[in-house]
């Protein structure tokens, strides 16, 4: 029997989630966040008076729909927005840009090397060593990914007009293992202000992943996400105090009541790596729980 059907069975509100996504495209974007948000957490989204954190980004979903989030959240197109404020320095170079999978000239790229998917999240293959990447599975799974538009499974407008294509990007290494990988800095900023971040560890594998919040000090934050193992320190680095100064700059340019900027470091030098306007697309799960409208207390949201 197939996995997710035997998962249905046990827990009927994956199994709603999923005849959800089936019909996403008929359902209106008010009423596809209501339902979601309930199946997330069991209770419903108080959308007209919003008061959590993730209750107010599925506001911003709504109503927070200014055009040039399409190409803060371009893959490519970030970049180009991202060097006009803070230069080209911060940019992980790219190999090149293609609309289909067949495009790419393998010959020409380095023996390592990112492929990414420029209008979605997780779309990502990291070849370490090109002399074993496996190109048919590559293919199948971007040319699978290019077909879909990731707006309709969770309504986060920014993505909706984003056009699927392809980079290719210089591989990045900070020099931590292949397991862990690189070391995301992602702070959570605040109506233009830098409140505090999370730190993740080995994104690749879920199941070896590690997260936590840290105040801007580096000093580990009371809560944390119930779906990651945490982290119980990290040490800050090199560049801690421009990372926060980067953040910041970023934050008061998108000027909106929520943005996360995720930055690395690598050798020495501060990279971009993406913005982000609804982590876990607002069904964050904090422990405890009442962290949630803690944190909705640091969001302002415009007048209705």
């Amino acid at each position: 029997m197939n996995p997710k059907v035997i998962k249905a069975i046990v827990n009927p509100y994956y199994g709603f989630e999923l005849v959800l996504n089936q019909i996403a495209r008929f359902v209106s974007d008010e009423h596809f966040v209501k339902w979601k948000y309930y199946l997330n957490f069991r209770k419903k989204l108080n959308i007209k008076n919003p008061q959590t954190y993730n209750e107010k980004l599925q506001w911003m979903k709504l109503y927070d729909r200014r055009e040039e989030y399409t190409q803060m959240v371009d893959k490519y197109e970030a970049k180009k927005y991202v060097a006009n404020l803070i230069g080209e320095e911060y940019i992980i170079p790219t190999l090149g840009v293609y609309h289909s999978f067949d495009e790419i000239d393998f010959d020409k790229l380095p023996n390592q090397f990112v492929l990414k998917c420029t209008h979605n999240s997780g779309g990502i293959i990291i070849c370490r060593d090109k002399s074993v990447l496996d190109t048919n599975k590559a293919k199948s799974e971007m040319t699978k990914w290019l077909k879909k538009n990731p707006f309709w499974a969770n309504r986060e407008w920014p993505y909706k007009n984003v056009k699927p294509r392809l980079i290719a990007e210089t591989f990045m290494s900070d020099g931590r293992t292949e397991e862990t990988g690189l070391t995301d800095f992602k702070f959570f900023c605040f109506n233009g202000e830098v409140k505090f971040l999370y730190v993740s560890q080995g994104l690749e594998d879920h199941e070896t992943a590690g997260i936590s919040f840290f105040d801007l000090d580096g000093k580990r934050l009371p809560f944390k996400r119930t779906d990651f193992r945490g982290i119980d320190s990290f040490t800050p680095p090199e560049n801690f105090e421009k990372m926060k100064e980067v953040a910041a700059e970023l934050a008061k340019a998108v000027n909106n009541p929520f943005i996360r900027v995720d930055l690395y470091e690598i050798s020495g030098k501060i990279y971009f790596s993406e913005l982000t306007f609804f982590p876990c697309s607002g069904y964050l799960p904090f422990d405890p729980p009442e962290w949630d409208e803690k944190l909705g207390q640091l969001i302002t949201l415009p007048a209705n």
